[in-house]
């Protein structure tokens, strides 16, 4: 069988590090860790004709990762963010705006892709212009109806609002958020301020497949209409947690996508997430154990 084909949809963009420049947003590295574990990976983005685009361009050909749904934006920079690491190797973002990855348009070529994606992960960020909001929205109009559209919510800053929350809920069949974010959602939405009562709701109401609860050293929550698996794994020294969401959220597509076990999925994907943190960036090679483990 040839390998699933997993999308990044939103944004692409240099991690400004106190080590140095890494490269990330959130759907490019989603992207990149499916690859990574054995599907064929795609961004759907937008760079600028600047040296910081042409040198995105150049890493994702070296990682193997397709980069011809990439436009080329010759009014907008390259997407940046500035990146401070607080205790724990927590990151704190600054995000900066009108860059390429906001203007992006819907081109047939997407169309087609869209048709053909087992896999899609987006999230609210790149929602922030109407461009890309609109572009977001008639990608997930087109694909399958049995494929994984993930939103993974990354609400960031001031960057997002209730209908762009509901506008993706009701696109997605899996949420993926953390325990900071679940508390804005249930305000924003009027959900139950408890987890299982706030997370039960919105499993029915938006009749979703699965939702993907991330809790830091706390360990993680997926939650099915049939099941649900709880995972505390063992604690790593942490370099940053940047990307380690990410990859998270790469490995649930993959063991979904291959009909693995909750516990198994659950497993590889805490996995995955905590070799993630271990490493400087969101994009570090992945040991080929943590690969076999998940396609064992």
């Amino acid at each position: 069988m040839p390998p699933p084909v997993c999308v990044g949809l939103g944004e692409i963009l240099w991690d400004l590090l106190p080590g140095g420049r890494v490269l990330g947003g959130a759907p490019a590295n989603f992207a990149y860790h499916a690859h990574a574990l054995g599907a064929r990976g795609v961004v759907v983005s937008a760079v600028g004709t600047d040296d910081l685009g042409r040198e995105i361009l150049a890493r994702l050909e070296s990682s193997g990762l397709e980069a011809g749904h990439i436009a080329l934006d010759t009014t907008h920079p390259t997407g940046t963010v500035s990146v401070e690491l607080e205790r724990g190797g927590v990151p704190r973002f600054t995000i900066h705006e009108h860059v390429a990855w906001d203007y992006q348009a819907f081109t047939p070529a997407h169309a087609t892709l869209a048709g053909r994606a087992a896999a899609v992960c987006f999230g609210t960020l790149a929602q922030r212009h109407p461009s890309t909001a609109s572009t977001i929205r008639k990608f997930l109009d087109a694909t399958g109806p049995g494929a994984l559209r993930i939103l993974d919510i990354n609400l960031r800053q001031h960057y997002y609002s209730r209908d762009v929350i509901l506008e993706s809920l009701q696109r997605a069949t899996i949420l993926k958020l953390n325990d900071q974010e679940l508390p804005v959602v249930c305000d924003l939405l009027g959900l139950p301020r408890t987890e299982e009562r706030a997370l039960q709701e919105l499993l029915s109401r938006f009749d979703l497949a699965m939702i993907a609860l991330t809790r830091g050293a706390e360990g993680s929550l997926l939650l099915t209409p049939s099941g649900s698996s709880r995972q505390r794994p063992a604690p790593v020294p942490v370099t940053d947690s940047v990307g380690a969401g990410d990859a998270f959220t790469a490995a649930v597509a993959l063991g979904l996508l291959r009909h693995r076990p909750l516990e198994e999925i659950h497993r590889h994907a805490s996995a995955v997430a905590s070799y993630v943190c271990t490493q400087p960036g969101a994009t570090p090679p992945v040991p080929a154990a943590l690969v076999d483990l998940g396609v064992s």
